[in-house]
């Protein structure tokens, strides 16, 4: 392979990450025509058509994807081994990407590494939040955050937040219009609060559990989120019971203005780890990141 062509594929790969010729431009330091007459270049070098393009969006092709798989993972060695080098500098520096719930970020994360960074100036992190699966290797992060019953089992997990559960809340005012549930079922008769998960589309199912008894439960109701924060608003609101972490409720239940319904029912979830390729060599600066999460 040419230098020329190895110099190309690394731009279309920043293009087909940004889903945008002006975002990659910008990242790369470059304008957008010339971004996009280089890959005009390399698509005709190469006989395939690798980004769809429309007025609104860029996205790859069958062709194009299939480049990623497979530049993707070598890209990320190559940045492995530079970030090695870096271990000869008296601070560990480089960029860390990691991917992870907005709950995860405000909860856990972003609490244990804010203080940390300032002692670290030259470790850039970047923490990309999205409620859905990402697969980290392809979508070149160097780690996610999950609960400990979604880790893959080729990756290395580390635990790094305790356990916590999922409460069903709603406004006093809310429950002063009608009986509260006294069994999950009784959720079918209720407005409830919905939440879609990103990746997949889907609305999440209810999960409850008593004892040895396990009870899935799809609700119903005006307003669907992805997101919980939202969620906990409408449910002050009074537009009817979510489903939502308990820790980010607390204060919206300690001050009244929700109250737990079917509290018995609310089984408590693995906390969360952070997960990351066994085979992956880990730069000084990812190390740091590690320390600072790692649960104690």
């Amino acid at each position: 392979m040419k230098r020329e062509d190895l110099n190309d594929m690394l731009w279309f790969l920043a293009v087909a990450e940004e889903r945008s010729f002006t975002k990659a431009a910008a990242k790369l330091g470059t304008s957008q025509s010339t971004i996009s007459h280089t890959i005009k270049k390399l698509e005709a070098r190469m006989g395939l058509r690798l980004l769809t393009r429309t007025t609104r969006s860029v996205s790859p092709t069958e062709a194009g994807e299939r480049l990623i798989r497979s530049l993707a993972p070598r890209i990320t060695e190559l940045e492995s081994e530079i970030d090695e080098l870096m271990e000869i500098r008296d601070k560990p520096s480089g960029t860390v990407r990691i991917t992870l719930s907005d709950h995860a970020l405000e909860s856990v994360v972003w609490p244990k590494v804010r203080a940390v960074l300032k002692d670290y100036p030259d470790i850039r992190l970047e923490l990309i939040t999205d409620n859905g699966f990402r697969n980290i290797v392809e979508d070149r992060f160097d780690a996610g955050v999950r609960l400990g019953e979604s880790i893959d089992k080729d990756m290395i997990a580390v635990r790094i937040g305790p356990d916590w559960r999922l409460v069903a809340v709603a406004s006093p005012d809310y429950l002063a219009s009608r009986p509260a549930p006294q069994t999950p079922q009784d959720l079918v008769s209720h407005d409830c609060i919905n939440h879609r998960q990103s990746r997949s589309g889907g609305l999440y199912v209810w999960e409850f559990a008593k004892g040895k008894r396990e009870l899935r439960v799809r609700v119903d109701g005006q307003l669907t989120f992805n997101t919980s924060y939202a969620m906990i608003d409408a449910a002050v609101s009074g537009y009817g019971i979510a489903y939502v972490p308990e820790d980010i409720a607390a204060r919206e239940i300690a001050s009244g203005h929700l109250v737990r319904v079917l509290d018995d029912w609310s089984p408590a979830f693995p906390g969360y780890y952070l997960y990351y390729p066994s085979r992956k060599q880990n730069s000084p600066a990812f190390k740091v990141v590690v320390e600072a999460l790692r649960q104690t």
